[in-house]
């Protein structure tokens, strides 16, 4: 399937949300395609000359404002992970030829997603993060939903996008937080458990 690209020096995941500001001519024409014909777009990590090779579609939820001058800020969610088979730069904006692809294998277990987030809202609360707002549902993975939600390098996320097991993102987060936890209880000076 051959899909818009949006390069972006971020890591997008399924579920999450993704404000943008369109400026840029070769944007807004995407864009405004993917608006007329209600379709998704592919988000990236962008770096100098290069793109991620797995990435996330984008849905448009909505457009927030349009200006007389074209730009616009619309609101995004990510919806599936893909895979780049090849790349089209034959328009103004790059396209891609993706596979999308799903979880393989187990997932996490109901402990692992309750431990996880237990670490995640003492990371965030020792870093001085506003959590007032968060719900997890531990029902279900969690990983995508803690991991948009931390301040970590793009390189780990892009790890977590990549893997292809609920169960391993889950355990690549544990030892995250269990890395971090007693680093930012120094820095706060609190005693380690």
């Amino acid at each position: 399937m051959r899909i818009p690209l949006f390069p972006l020096d971020t890591v997008l995941f399924p579920g999450a949300a993704l404000p943008l500001h369109i400026f840029e001519d070769r944007y807004r024409e995407m864009i405004g395609e993917c608006l007329a014909e209600k379709k998704d777009f592919g988000v990236v990590r962008g770096e100098i000359d290069r793109v991620a090779v797995i990435g996330c579609s984008a849905s448009i939820v909505r457009v927030i404002e349009r200006y007389a001058d074209g730009r616009m800020d619309i609101l995004c969610e990510g919806v599936r992970r893909f895979e780049i088979d090849g790349l089209d730069d034959s328009r103004s904006f790059l396209q891609a030829d993706v596979e999308f692809f799903d979880d393989e294998g187990q997932g996490s277990t109901r402990g692992e997603r309750e431990e996880c987030a237990a670490l995640h809202f003492a990371t965030l609360h020792l870093a001085g993060i506003d959590t007032s707002v968060t719900q997890v549902d531990l029902n279900g993975p969690v990983a995508f939903q803690l991991a948009d939600a931390l301040p970590s390098d793009l390189g780990f996320k892009q790890q977590l996008l990549v893997s292809r097991s609920d169960a391993d993102r889950t355990a690549r987060l544990l030892d995250f937080y269990q890395e971090m936890l007693p680093r930012l209880r120094g820095m706060a000076g609190e005693m380690p458990n």
